[in-house]
């Protein structure tokens, strides 16, 4: 069904119609890969979702990033959007959804892209699913990319919020972490998009360089907050295994920040924002006057998402191929084998899992209690309506001792972090998640004999088997991991729990170079 809601400029759409390959369709469909309206049950499937595309291309790699992206000599911009627009009605197809919640376009670098490859995509979006006119369209943005030309070109094509990728206002900073930009050019960048989407502009920001000061880190926040608008993302800078600034720091070129100093320049930054007026809604997330970001939320309130383009996570189940439980999808991550596959056959999912109504609570709370609102009753009930947080955080254990030391809280409202505990969070997860999975194992006490659990769609899963004690063990002693930023697209060797719209798609907890929980968590790791 067409959206009625959303409108793009018709100036934008006309210019993006050549590259479509016919409405619809693409070259080389393949009609077992997609379902024609009308051809399959209608179930009762979840009414909503949010879209994340992913644009995979930079000018230029920058020292720390290992993200899914890509430095080429040319882009075939008219092939790339077909694939993107192809995709994108395949599986929404797919999924059913009625509606679309917010669109985001990451990257890579999508400020790169023209105007009318996002207008093609948003009217694919909303010739497929109803997208509403106030629906959340969030554009990611470098400053060398951010023109004001190109900046009013976005909004006309649709775009009503922008990310704009500052990391810093310092120049020598800014070189060390191999960007294109000035801080000049950042503040010009921030400016002119403030006066085009004002109230709805972001800015990025990385602290924990190489040398870096907590003074300079400071004095670079007081600059940030006398230029930004009302939604900040703070992220602490990962020394990423193949990048040349981990490189350089494993090689004595440079000095690793100190941990404690780490410690001190998040809760400088936390301390700092929220006298500016700023709501600490997540951990690397700040909003004022209500502009949180209605994207990531989906992703910490574990909706269904759909994730299109090279490396894309998804979560969603997909009813139209008779499907009845939520999968975790990745997309084909390198961008010329994934147009080969949506020219095939409509879409380039790589893996796909099935997730167990235990994975989809491990999700739940990892994801969940990243936020101020943490995980609530009702949406914990969604997705276990035989086992509530109560049985299994109200119990002797892990979440009462740390409610004890004053850094949990379950109440009428949920479970949920204390400020102080926010800072913890990764510290606190494992032990969490152990609790979790042996309430899961225990059987309950009303059941009848043999009665298998239960999920939100009714498909049973298994009780998870108790761990041995060296696992155990081994999951508590996890080093805490680095929350990383607002994205959504994989990085090979992702744990998932630290994908987003970090490097994936989930607003991370762990980093890249994360292996342990994918060997002690009962989430099946092998997708990533």
């Amino acid at each position: 069904m067409a959206a009625l809601g959303w409108r793009p400029a018709a100036a934008a759409i006309a210019a993006a119609r050549p590259g479509w390959g016919g409405p619809g369709r693409g070259p080389g469909a393949g009609p077992a890969s997609e379902p024609a309206p009308g051809t399959v049950p209608q179930p009762a499937a979840p009414a909503t979702a949010a879209v994340y595309v992913h644009w995979p291309y930079c000018r230029k790699r920058c020292s720390y990033c290992n993200f899914n992206k890509y430095v080429v000599p040319a882009v075939d911009e008219a092939a790339m959007r077909a694939c993107l627009v192809r995709e994108a009605r395949t599986l929404l197809r797919l999924s059913q959804v009625q509606s679309v919640t917010s669109v985001f376009f990451g990257g890579g670098t999508p400020s790169l892209a023209s105007p009318c490859t996002v207008a093609a995509v948003l009217e694919a979006i909303a010739g497929t699913a109803h997208l509403p006119a106030g629906a959340e369209v969030t554009l990611e943005a470098n400053p060398s990319s951010a023109s004001p030309p190109r900046l009013d070109g976005f909004r006309a094509a649709g775009i009503n919020r922008l990310s704009i990728g500052v990391q810093s206002l310092d120049d020598a900073e800014l070189q060390l972490l191999g960007r294109e930009h000035t801080a000049a050019e950042a503040r010009g960048a921030v400016e002119v998009a403030r006066g085009l989407f004002p109230g709805r502009t972001s800015i990025d920001l990385i602290f924990g360089l190489p040398g870096q000061s907590q003074s300079a880190w400071a004095r670079g926040l007081e600059a940030a907050l006398g230029l930004c608008d009302d939604h900040v993302s703070l992220y602490q800078l990962t020394l990423e295994r193949g990048t040349a600034l981990a490189a350089q720091v494993s090689g004595g070129n440079l000095p690793a920040p100190p941990q404690d100093l780490l410690a001190d320049m998040y809760q400088t930054a936390c301390t700092m924002l929220v006298a500016a007026g700023f709501r600490h809604y997540e951990v690397s997330n700040f909003a004022r006057k209500g502009a949180l970001s209605t994207h990531n939320l989906s992703y910490w309130r574990a909706e269904q998402y759909i994730g299109v383009g090279p490396g894309a996570h998804g979560r969603f189940v997909p009813w139209g191929e008779g499907g009845c439980s939520r999968e975790a999808r990745v997309q084909t991550l390198e961008p010329d084998a994934w147009m080969r596959e949506v020219q095939t056959r409509g879409h380039g999912t790589r893996r796909r899992v099935v997730l167990s109504p235990l994975e989809q609570l491990e999700e739940v709370l990892a994801l969940g209690l990243r936020t101020d609102e943490g995980v609530t009753h009702e949406r914990w009930g969604r997705f276990s309506p035989h086992l509530s947080l109560e049985a299994v955080f109200g119990a002797p254990g892990e979440a009462a001792e740390l409610q004890q030391q004053g850094w949990l809280v379950l109440d009428g409202g949920g479970l949920r972090c204390r400020r102080e505990g926010l800072a913890l969070l990764d510290s606190l997860l494992p032990g969490l998640l152990c609790q979790l999975q042996r309430g899961w194992a225990r059987p309950p006490a009303t059941a009848h004999p043999g009665t298998p659990r239960r999920g939100p769609t009714g498909d049973g899963g298994e009780a998870a088997p108790e761990m041995a004690g060296a696992e155990l063990l081994k999951l508590q002693r996890l080093a805490p991991c680095v929350a990383l930023g607002e994205r959504g697209a994989a990085v090979p060797g992702d744990c998932v729990l630290g994908v987003a719209a970090g490097a994936g798609n989930f607003p991370g907890i762990c980093s890249s170079a994360c292996t342990e929980h994918r060997l002690y968590l009962s989430y099946p790791w092998s997708l990533l």
